[in-house]
């Protein structure tokens, strides 16, 4: 029995024992239908930790909606979600706890489905193991090697082979080594530090917790037995010492301390620590806890540590060993799985969220994108749905970390959508980029102020967006041409004329129209640099390409102007016969037509060209300048 006869004596120390427990997460994965949800039914029921009316109602809903006729199905104990229930399958995370006299556990069962692999790619990030389970019936499938390859990618170091349903191939042991050796073929292609190999039935209870007598040629731990005895611990605490700073503790005057929860290593009272990325040092003052000091703290726990200087330390930054610290740089080599069912549009702008900061990332197209049933290094422009590439990629400032294989939680990050705050990517940072360690900012003489000052203007950029036909350039022109009269330094950075030199390698995908705006973007911060006031006349149909031009300027620098002509009145004037070609379907990816236009919600500036002539157009933006102080009358 594996639940502890504390919990009916002696509740208090049966707590006290439970608290001091080390905590192992595993996952559960593997192909469709290979017994994920029916052996963490099976770990749970083994291990009593289901309640008398839980069990009432898994063997009321085994008879409703189970697969095992009057028999308990148990992975009706994981799959909650009604689809799951009525379809038999997995589809979200579902996260469980349980424990026995040894240890406790947070148990990840993760869908087969090879359209929920972001779903067991989340789950698989937090997890110290993998039980990868096999049908013996089936042996080693596509999605067999996929949830490895995941697995081995994400750094999971311990993999369980669990070749399930050996009752229904008559607990041949033939068909469990053949099925043994035929996985660590491709395995040795991966990099799985530790693989053990167990044969079971989840159903019937063989090797799950106790051995099995109808398997004696099999002489290793069960499954229960071998996730006891597991050792991941050492592993955590033989990192150098990291923790990111989560918040600044001031309560008073007298006391400043600075939590966080632990990456790696061991602290102590005294330990020498260098703070990233300002490199200021200091030594361990107190480790402090809601209950009292301690005298060393470990990976996995939450402290609060105060220092023997006053040094300047924010949320974000990273307390490190002085002697193994955390590498600091703004490129980096990534390895990103894609979950968005959107495409990846590299050199869009996104937030990534590391274990200590937000920072603004503009990711580059794929150096490959690997097949994850070959193994096969394919070329890619983008990465879709499930998807896995190596890309590069840039952050807008210096951040510390670890590569990935040296510490999972400093060297792991998540991409997210600026415009939906929607989780796209996750990723893991393989090394940071040379070319990062030799550029430097060439110090100038002749500064941005200095050059507006000799112009006698404020530099801005005025970004015209709007459908093609709407007016943007002829409305741009007679604003240049205003400003030109009355001595002003201005010029126009126009979408047609950008693309025969500058960006005549684009052609007009949602991924090159989204490097055609950043390289605009870039082009116009030096010309604001050069005191200069921009007018930039493209289309630019997205809103984040839009918002990426205004994150690159001072506050007031970026003025949207929204030429806002309806698509009716643009395709009536169609000046070079572009509406023409794609309503006929010989012009593909036309905005407005088969290509969305992301209209601006909050533009500095207006401009319904349908009811407005040019020079009022241009009038309006003139005044908006004035009323702005980039001019004066």
């Amino acid at each position: 029995m594996h639940q502890s006869d504390l919990i009916s004596n002696d509740i208090d120390a049966y707590l006290k024992a439970h608290e001091n427990k080390s905590l192992l997460r595993f996952i559960t994965c593997g192909s469709v239908d290979d017994g994920k949800s029916t052996l963490i039914g099976r770990l749970l029921y083994e291990s009593k930790m289901i309640f008398e009316d839980q069990l009432t109602t898994l063997e009321q809903d085994s008879k409703k909606v189970g697969t095992q006729g009057e028999n308990i199905d148990f992975a009706l104990l994981v799959d909650g979600l009604a689809a799951e229930r009525e379809q038999g399958i997995t589809i979200d995370v579902a996260y469980r706890f349980f424990a026995t006299e040894h240890r406790k556990f947070i148990v990840a069962d993760t869908p087969g489905h090879e359209q929920y692999t972001r779903n067991m790619a989340t789950g698989a990030s937090t997890a110290d193991l993998a039980v990868l389970l096999i049908d013996a019936r089936q042996g080693v499938l596509t999605q067999t090697k996929r949830h490895a390859f995941i697995a081995s990618q994400l750094g999971v170091g311990h993999i369980v082979l669990a070749v399930n349903k050996m009752d229904l191939v008559d607990y041949s042991e033939n068909v469990f080594n053949e099925i043994v050796e035929d996985f660590k073929a491709f395995a040795a292609q991966l990099d799985i530090p530790n693989l053990h190999a167990i044969p079971v039935s989840a159903l019937v209870g063989d090797n799950i917790v106790d051995g099995s007598r109808f398997m004696p040629w099999y002489e290793g731990p069960s499954l229960l037995g071998y996730l006891e005895g597991v050792d991941v611990e050492a592993e955590e605490t033989s990192l150098p010492f990291r923790m990111p700073v989560q918040w600044v503790n001031r309560p008073d005057l007298d006391f400043r301390g600075y939590a966080g929860r632990i990456a790696g290593g061991i602290i102590r009272p005294g330990d020498d620590i260098r703070v990233l990325p300002s490199g200021k040092q200091s030594k361990i003052a107190r480790i402090v806890t809601m209950d009292s000091d301690l005298d060393e703290a470990v990976s996995g726990q939450s402290v609060t540590l105060t220092l023997t200087d006053e040094i300047d330390i924010s949320r974000g930054d990273v307390i490190a060993t002085s002697e193994t610290p955390p590498e600091i740089s703004d490129q980096f080599d990534t390895t990103i799985i894609w979950l968005s069912e959107e495409p990846m549009l590299p050199g869009r702008s996104y937030r990534m969220k590391t274990s200590s900061r937000l920072v603004s990332a503009t990711v580059n197209a794929p150096k490959h994108k690997t097949d994850v049933n070959t193994l096969q290094k394919l070329p890619a422009k983008t990465l879709q749905l499930n998807e896995i590439g190596n890309c590069t990629l840039a952050v807008d400032r210096p951040i510390a970390f670890d590569s990935y294989a040296e510490n999972r939680q400093t060297g792991s990050f998540i991409l997210i959508d600026r415009m939906t705050n929607n989780t796209v990517g996750m990723g893991m940072i393989n090394f940071p980029l040379r070319r990062a360690a030799n550029i430097h900012w060439q110090n100038l003489d002749i500064n941005k102020a200095a050059n507006a000052e000799q112009k006698g203007q404020n530099p801005a950029v005025l970004w015209f967006t709007g459908l093609s036909g709407s007016g943007k350039s002829t409305i741009a022109n007679e604003v240049q041409r205003r400003l030109y009269a009355t001595g002003r330094h201005s010029f126009i950075l126009d979408g047609d004329n950008v693309r025969h030199g500058l960006n005549r390698d684009l052609g007009f995908t949602d991924a090159d129209r989204v490097e055609n705006i950043r390289r605009v973007a870039e082009v116009s911060k030096l010309m604001v640099e050069a005191g200069l006031i921009t007018l930039v006349s493209f289309i630019s149909p997205f809103r984040a390409e839009r918002e990426l031009a205004r994150n690159l300027m001072e506050e007031g620098e970026f003025i949207e102007i929204f030429v806002n002509t309806p698509l009716s009145v643009a395709e009536t004037r169609d000046p070079k016969g572009l509406y023409k070609k794609a309503r006929a379907g010989n012009l593909k990816n036309f905005t407005g037509i088969d290509s969305p236009y992301e209209a601006p919600e909050n533009p500095e500036i207006e401009i319904n060209t349908a009811e407005m002539s040019v020079e009022d157009a241009a009038e309006r933006v003139i005044n908006g300048l004035i009323e702005r102080g980039i001019i004066e009358v």
